[in-house]
């Protein structure tokens, strides 16, 4: 009997020290991705603004293929692509036979979502503002639950067309489209 005791404490531990081998923290790409100029993805909201041209000017969203449908011209790819990028785009397609010079302005008007899940207070899908940390997102979501590892996090963001899992600290920032996962704390 006291040796099936130590067997079973042994294999608790065993468990507990597989369980903290799995750690995995936030690859570089993470943090570069920060500093990255913002690339627009599906849910995203832009305004498009073409001067002197009023029916042009509106709000547009990415669709879930990744393109903006605008007048004229058709669909313009978006996915994974800067605002900047998406004004050179416009700009041209209107030139080939509708505007002589045109001026576009893109700008984001709304983000795509983030998704909080696991032991917070209301998990769930929740807008995203500009400056978000992942300690104000947990807040949104009603904060950490009773049960909640409070010292980090888990964070799954779309890096260059991979969807990449790295554990963070809760003064983190987070980007459009992330999903931040609560882990249960142990003990």
């Amino acid at each position: 009997m006291k040796r099936l005791r130590l067997i079973s404490h042994a294999l608790l531990a065993a468990l507990v020290l597989a369980g903290c081998s799995s750690y995995r923290p936030a690859p570089d790409a993470f943090h570069e991705a920060l500093n990255e100029p913002y690339r627009l993805g599906a849910g995203d909201r832009v305004r498009v603004t073409v001067f002197e041209q009023a029916s042009l000017t509106n709000t547009y969203s990415v669709d879930q293929s990744g393109y903006l449908a605008f007048p004229l011209v058709g669909a313009v790819p978006a996915r994974g692509h800067t605002a900047q990028q998406i004004e050179g785009t416009i700009a041209t397609k209107l030139r080939e036979g509708y505007l002589r010079d045109p001026d576009v302005s893109v700008e984001v008007d709304r983000y795509r979502p983030i998704f909080v899940m696991g032991e917070v207070g209301a998990a769930g899908q929740y807008s995203y503002v500009p400056g978000l940390t992942v300690q104000k997102a947990i807040a949104i979501a009603g904060g950490f639950s009773a049960r909640a590892n409070q010292g980090s996090v888990d964070i799954t963001r779309d890096i260059d067309g991979k969807v990449i899992t790295g554990r963070v600290h809760t003064t983190d920032p987070l980007l459009p489209g992330d999903t931040v996962y609560v882990r249960e704390r142990l003990f």
